[in-house]
């Protein structure tokens, strides 16, 4: 199975790269942005007999090191390798 991986800041959350890249598109003429969340995107191929074998074990990879739960939220796709 493959995994997507969504990793973004949670809401309230202090977001300075965001922040920096929403500063630039306006500075370029992008006025039209609003409000810019950065964050991260892991594909992971997992072994399992089923998607929800896949993201039950991706959420606890997720859980205990790809995410810090304090301050980022995440979410899952699961595609057939």
């Amino acid at each position: 199975m493959l995994v997507k991986v969504f990793i973004t800041p949670k809401r309230g959350v202090l977001d300075p790269q965001g922040r920096a890249i929403e500063h630039s598109l306006k500075s370029l003429g992008f006025n039209n942005v609003g409000q810019v969340r950065m964050g991260k995107y892991i594909e992971l191929e997992v072994a399992a007999a089923s998607s929800e074998e896949a993201a039950s074990e991706v959420k606890r990879m997720c859980d205990q090191l790809l995410a810090n739960s304090v301050i980022e939220d995440y979410r899952l796709e699961v595609e057939r390798a």
